[in-house]
């Protein structure tokens, strides 16, 4: 019988204790502004604000608009990104949510409005490079229409709104109907206020599209039973602005940088070459992870690759096993940098080939541009002086005349690739080849002397 009540005692201060923890433990709401134009930079904060909800288990994540609208392919990568979560999510159009800022919207299964705001007219346009609409041939229109109104039923479906009514936003041909009232005739496209989105219709009596006019977000947590919630709001950052810049340039950045790398690899000592590249690279991974994308892992993965691909370069001979590892190890990191991932894990959004087809076109062109880079740059740069004054210099000192130089016979004490390290006797210097490799402690000969700049070749080749 005393058992039974200390048990009994036991789990009752067990199931208090847990009660307590659950009470005291606080909710999180992350409340995400898209506020002015939809740009590129504010897909960076909205994937920064979903991933960090999903890794703060937030109890919902509201999406605070007023826009005009914006970028289509932004408001596409928004869409898949809200896709991806099980966190509820929510817009509250605070006044305006048009063109992309609507599609965004019929995407999140929760919409409330503001007194006085409005949704709609999401029908695409070609912006002109000084600004403003223009104007676009029929079957170019009827082309970017088309895609634009498939987008958007994809987002009505998957907020779980009427598809017909997401389509006559974006067509002006259509007519919609509501309650047997015409409320978007031919000719204009759909824009509801806040009073007819909330309006309720069909035998079920549901809301047409907002499930309520409320004041502000304060009045919106408290309906949704959120109102001592703690409210974390994010804003595009600086870095995030930066962050666009540098995923525009990604495909230069990764041409410089692995091109600088490799021809650090093929000149003596550590110079301009390797800074550039190291500077590209480091750029790229930063801008990456700012947005999102790249983490960690990946430049890890990078840079066990560079590290097996110096093992190849200078220690082992030819090419082989080491020097392909690298390659696949770096290929493999530059593409895994660039891939949408699932909010809060590392796994890509999806393994079909949709998504790894752009990392893997501007990581392609930018191996193609790298090599192109080096050879180049093997084929003219050594012949000018800056290039030489940067990469080879002599141990001995100065050279003083070139007759005593001319025609000596040493060995290599580096591989030559071209450029390195041979011995002539007691004295090491600085040589380099017309461009051929040659092992180290081969027979090499003196053919050539400008300066600082010490041709030699093979003596088997004389």
């Amino acid at each position: 019988m005393r058992r039974n009540i200390l048990f009994t005692l036991f789990a009752a201060f067990m199931l208090s204790s847990a009660q307590s923890q659950s009470t005291h433990t606080p909710s999180v709401v992350y409340i995400i502004p898209i506020k002015k134009m939809i740009e590129p930079a504010l897909l960076y904060v909205v994937r920064r604000g979903v991933d960090e909800a999903v890794r703060n288990d937030a109890q919902a994540i509201i999406f605070e608009m007023d826009t005009p609208g914006g970028a289509v392919n932004a408001a596409k990568d928004i869409i898949s990104i809200i896709t991806q979560t099980d966190i509820p999510t929510y817009t509250f159009v605070q006044k305006d949510a048009y063109s992309a800022g609507a599609i965004i919207a019929l995407a999140t299964p929760n919409i409330y409005m503001a007194p006085g705001s409005v949704i709609g007219a999401a029908t695409p346009m070609m912006m002109s490079p000084m600004g403003g609409a223009q104007d676009m041939p029929d079957e170019v229109k009827e082309k970017m229409t088309s895609a634009v109104a498939a987008m958007v039923r994809s987002a009505a479906e998957q907020g779980g709104h009427d598809k017909q009514l997401a389509e006559a936003m974006v067509r002006a041909d259509m007519e919609y109907s509501v309650n047997g009232k015409v409320i978007s005739e031919k000719g204009r496209l759909l824009t509801l206020t806040n009073e007819e989105a909330a309006q309720l219709v069909g035998e079920d009596q549901r809301p047409l599209l907002s499930k309520g006019t409320v004041e502000n977000i304060d009045a919106l947590l408290e309906i949704i039973g959120l109102s001592n919630a703690e409210k974390r709001i994010l804003e595009v950052t600086a870095a995030e602005y930066l962050a666009r810049w540098i995923a525009g340039m990604a495909s230069v950045l990764m041409m410089i940088g692995l091109g600088g790398i490799w021809l650090e690899f093929k000149t003596p000592g550590f110079g301009i070459f390797g800074i550039l590249g190291i500077s590209c690279l480091l750029l790229f991974f930063f801008g990456h992870h700012i947005a999102g994308l790249a983490g960690m892992e990946d430049v890890l993965l990078f840079f066990i690759g560079i590290a097996l691909l110096a093992v190849e370069v200078f220690i082992t001979p030819g090419f082989g096993l080491m020097g392909i590892s690298g390659l696949i190890l770096i290929f493999l990191a530059l593409i895994n940098a660039m891939i949408e991932h699932v909010p809060g894990t590392w796994r890509p959004i999806s393994f079909s080939a949709e998504t790894f087809a752009l990392p893997l076109l501007k990581v392609t062109v930018s191996f193609a541009g790298a090599l192109a880079l080096v050879a180049f740059a093997g084929k003219f740069l050594p012949q000018t002086k800056v290039f030489q004054n940067l990469t080879l210099t002599t141990v001995l000192g100065h050279v003083t005349e070139e007759v005593d130089l001319l025609g000596l016979v040493g060995i290599s004490h580096s591989d030559l690739r071209p450029g390195g390290t041979a011995y002539f006797g007691e004295r090491k210097l600085d040589v380099v080849t017309h461009g051929d490799y040659i092992r180290h402690a081969s027979s090499v000969r003196i053919v050539e002397v400008h300066g600082n700049r010490i041709v030699v070749e093979e003596c088997s080749k004389s």
